[in-house]
């Protein structure tokens, strides 16, 4: 995601991996590379200085630890320090009154039409409230066409004046409704800061009284958005931001700079266009994503969502005991795949994201299905044992080849071995120190 800087900080770690301990002259060549990476991705001046500061102060600091390089130790202090800087903890929305209120702003182009029905959806289905959304962008013709389109996709309800232009009109009415518990107001944007958008936004604010004032920051924009953030909570006062875009070619100045900046938190992250491309912004995660070491938070929590701690045990029996089955299996992938795209996933496992053949792996999947599918049922049970004849017949049947079907076989009785010795692991890293850093966090 952010390509360069990334690849700037793993390149680090590996030179610094060369090192036994972090000495004056290491860390001051390497506090360099961080403070051209970080400048090189866009962060503001004034944050990058104060951070490498911050960085050298503590890797000078640190204690060397038996059997951690160098490179894990000082990025870990670089991680360390980039969680600190975007807010060390996930922050919540304040939606004390028995009528929320959101109002969103930003510049023109930022997403926030679309930012405003994704975080409707969220809120609707993560915390049973019944939102409403307000189109008060009465200056882009398809805007509330727009809104009302995304609103039926989410089944939330848009509320307009058909023929309106004025939007304080619209946000005086709107305030008459009853039967919601939400409304997310979806203002006009500009292509950059002026008078009459402040004003507009100043009006609209003074009417609706929002518990929340949220700038959409465009993360493509990199220092600009941060610029325009700070423009817009100067004069209107923001309460946090959503960062969007993250699914592109990104730099991380919006992402490292934007909370410093303004001192109020990044809430949301829109990572994608569809409606569910939408989560809380965890600070842990993204200095995790900014270092190369993939998004383990995440992908907990898609796991969370589509798995049950009943299934797991259920999974963990099933797996101990080897009565785990190629029906199982191929539940288990199916349940893996509405988390999302397998490349989506292996991009936020470690080490994973830059894999040649990482576009592979849904057609892969794919195969496995058609594979098992071409199963009998007592094969798939694994009650009737895969001979060379049955296994000509499934690749066959399934449209692929005897070496597939071979290394789907190979594959899945590894998988029971690596079960058997589940127990013991578990019970080793439970007792024993991790010799990585990262563990410790």
């Amino acid at each position: 995601m952010f390509g360069s800087l990334t690849k700037k900080f793993q390149e680090l770690s590996v030179a610094l991996s060369r090192e036994k301990v972090l000495t004056e002259k290491n860390i001051s060549e390497a506090v360099r590379t961080v403070r051209l990476a970080l400048l090189d991705a866009d962060v503001g001046y004034s944050v990058v200085s104060d951070f490498v500061k911050k960085v050298k102060e503590k890797a000078l600091g640190s204690v060397s630890v038996k059997g951690v390089t160098a490179g894990d130790q000082f990025i870990k202090v670089v991680h360390e320090e980039l969680v600190s800087l975007m807010g060390s903890e996930e922050s919540s929305l304040q939606l004390k009154k028995p009528v929320a209120k959101i109002l969103l702003c930003g510049l023109q182009g930022s997403g926030k039409t679309t930012h405003a029905a994704k975080l409707a959806k969220m809120l609707k289905e993560k915390f049973s409230k019944n939102p409403l959304l307000v189109a008060l962008d009465l200056q882009r013709p398809a805007a509330i066409l727009q809104l009302e389109t995304l609103g039926k996709l989410i089944g939330v309800p848009v509320f307009t004046i058909p023929g309106e232009k004025n939007p304080l009109v619209v946000a005086k009415q709107v305030l008459k409704e009853g039967g919601y518990d939400l409304l997310i107001f979806d203002t006009a944007g500009r292509l950059h800061v002026d008078e009459a958008l402040m004003d507009e936004l100043l009006h609209i604010k003074k009417i609706v009284e929002p518990d929340e004032v949220l700038f959409i920051a465009n993360s493509a924009a990199g220092q600009d958005a941060v610029k325009t953030a700070k423009e817009f909570d100067c004069r209107i006062g923001i309460t946090g931001s959503i960062l969007t875009m993250l699914d592109g070619s990104t730099r991380a100045g919006a992402a490292l700079s934007i909370r410093e900046i303004t001192g109020k938190p990044l809430l949301y992250e829109g990572i994608g266009e569809k409606v569910d491309d939408f989560r809380l912004f965890n600070p842990i995660s993204m200095a995790d994503r900014i270092l190369g070491m993939g998004d383990i938070i995440n992908l907990v929590k898609k796991a969370e969502e589509q798995f049950s701690q009943e299934e797991n045990d259920d999974l963990e029996k099933k797996l101990r005991k080897s009565t785990f089955t190629f029906d199982d299996y191929l539940k288990q992938m199916k349940m893996i795949r509405k988390m999302g795209s397998i490349k989506g996933l292996l991009k936020m496992m470690p080490g994973m994201g830059d894999l040649p053949d990482i576009d592979q792996s849904e057609k892969e999947f794919a195969r496995i299905e058609s594979m098992i599918l071409s199963m009998t049922q007592g094969e798939r049970n694994c009650k009737d044992e895969l001979v060379p004849s049955r296994r000509r017949r499934i690749a066959k049947g399934s449209g692929t080849s005897m070496d597939e079907v071979n290394k789907l076989v190979k594959g899945f009785k590894q998988l029971l071995k690596f079960a058997k010795l589940m127990p013991g692991l578990k019970k080793k890293f439970s007792h024993e120190e991790a010799s990585s850093l990262f563990s410790k966090r």
